[in-house]
């Protein structure tokens, strides 16, 4: 499920939107994947799954499902070509993240 913010979206979407990604980057090996795919990205540098497991201490499925986590949330979008599935992190959701704990602290 993605999260996208429109014009008029109600608190519960806002509470759908810090809920999925606060338990997405709630592990710290997510969060290092998260990073690296962020660094990788900003090089223009294409990131697939075999990048991930040839640099972090984990195996491929445990790699996918972190990654499963990330993509959810929206964090991180995916696109598949040539049998290979490659990753690119999604910034603009941070933001609509931050916002929304911006809008959370100041509920009445």
């Amino acid at each position: 499920m993605r999260i996208r913010k429109r014009i008029g979206e109600t608190v519960s979407n806002d509470m759908e939107l810090l809920t999925l990604v606060a338990d997405a980057l709630a592990h710290p090996v997510r969060l290092e994947l998260l990073k690296f795919i962020m660094q990788k990205n900003k090089a223009m540098e294409l990131v697939c799954t075999s990048n991930l497991v040839e640099n972090f201490d984990y195996a491929q499925a445990t790699i996918s499902q972190h990654m499963n986590k990330l993509s959810v949330a929206g964090l991180v979008n995916t696109r598949s070509a040539e049998r290979r599935t490659y990753y690119f992190a999604d910034a603009s959701v941070i933001t609509e993240y931050m916002n929304a704990i911006k809008r959370f602290a100041t509920m009445q």
